[in-house]
């Protein structure tokens, strides 16, 4: 008698002599299974698998790789990052997520594992930095794989991730930046360090930075690219950060005259490199005309920190001063926002709010001024009123 062909999605759980559980799937006419200890856990990859079936599973899909998975989604979706972000979350993968789990099959990927993943990278002394990358490269493959119906849910999502660290923020007084601006008069990049601080834009967004940028009419720049360095490329321009980054910036007087004679010095430079200079309409390149090196720069303004002897923060750390000194001043954090090219205030608030107690001064009075009763006597009864309403009965 002929064996009765189990159809597409029919499920079966069998007992093994030596005590295991085997469940079986069967999908395009092949069987799918997987052994468990427990007879519970066999039948919740049973039904599991079987939803899965019912939302295009297909066999094939069953056989693929973590790592094929992955390797094959980068692939694709690299093109739409920026390059330097792309070539980041391929040297993420390459390194913290193939040799780990790479080799299990996709379906099979869980929660237990990719926890697993984080706790042994930890234990590795991976940063918690690339570990949440790591994450974040997981979470957005896996919801293509639910997409595309190769996973019927995406196992890294509710993952427990460590958490980062609170790393205080350093940022110079208006006192340090005054003595900052003296002590780089005449340098080369006395403007560049002027926008950085009274802009709060980035060292990407500075070095991208065109004369045709600038409107010396109306002292306005405009932001629209930065410069980044990508391995095997060399520096290239890229559009700003976010959307927001896309941003217009009222210049000071002060800063347009800086700019004037940057202007000039530059000609010189045009004028010394003869040949070898190269047109991209840069406001600070370097002395050839092509896009400076952001670490070139970060090293001549640590020399210039050491020598002046102050403290010392880092480049970005500018922009983090440049906040503050805004936030300082009751500049509205709507306005603040878009000067620093962030999509909304909540965002400026959440990485600034605690950088500017000047603002809370005086609060406890204000309230106390505003809700304290003045108890009035009025006849027999007695009226609570505001202080200034008391004043006027």
């Amino acid at each position: 008698m002929a064996r009765k062909k189990r159809g597409h999605g029919e499920g079966s759980i069998t007992q093994r002599s030596y005590g295991s559980w085997r469940a079986q799937v069967t999908i395009d006419d092949k069987r799918f299974g997987k052994t468990f200890k427990k007879k519970s856990d066999a039948l919740f990859w049973l039904r599991k698998t079987q939803i899965e079936i019912d939302k295009g599973l297909t066999y094939s899909s069953t056989q693929v790789t973590l790592k094929q998975f992955l390797s094959d989604w980068l692939s694709v979706h690299k093109t739409g990052l920026k390059p330097r972000t792309g070539e980041r979350y391929e040297q993420i993968s390459r390194d913290y997520i193939y040799p780990y789990i790479g080799k299990i099959k996709l379906h099979d990927l869980s929660l237990d594992k990719v926890e697993k993943l984080y706790l042994d990278l930890l234990q590795e002394s991976v940063t918690i930095r690339n570990v949440r990358l790591a994450h974040s490269i997981l979470h957005r493959s896996l919801q293509d794989a639910v997409r595309r119906g190769l996973v019927g849910f995406n196992a890294a999502h509710g993952a427990r991730q460590p958490k980062m660290p609170y790393k205080e923020m350093k940022i110079w007084d208006e006192n340090q930046i005054m003595q900052f601006f003296i002590s780089i008069q005449g340098d080369r990049n006395e403007a560049l360090y002027h926008l950085a601080v009274k802009t709060g834009m980035r060292q990407g967004e500075l070095l991208g930075l065109k004369w045709s940028d600038l409107d010396w009419n109306s002292g306005k720049m405009r932001i629209q690219r930065q410069v980044q360095r990508v391995t095997g490329i060399g520096r290239k321009f890229v559009p700003p950060k976010t959307r927001a980054g896309r941003r217009t910036i009222s210049l000071g007087s002060g800063t347009l005259q800086l700019l004037r004679q940057h202007h000039r010095n530059q000609q010189l430079d045009e004028v010394i490199a003869d040949s070898q200079w190269q047109e991209y309409d840069l406001i600070f390149p370097s002395r050839v005309g092509t896009p400076q090196s952001g670490s070139n720069l970060s090293k001549e303004y640590k020399k210039l920190l050491k020598k002046v002897g102050l403290p010392e923060i880092r480049f970005h750390d500018l922009r983090h001063t440049a906040a503050s000194i805004m936030l300082n001043d009751r500049m509205p954090p709507i306005v603040v926002s878009k000067i620093l090219g962030h999509s909304k205030p909540s965002t400026t608030m959440d990485i600034y709010g605690h950088l500017i107690p000047a603002a809370y001064e005086g609060v406890g009075d204000r309230m106390d001024e505003l809700l304290t009763p003045v108890s009035i006597d009025i006849g027999e009864k007695s009226v609570a009123v505001k202080p200034d309403q008391g004043a006027q009965i």
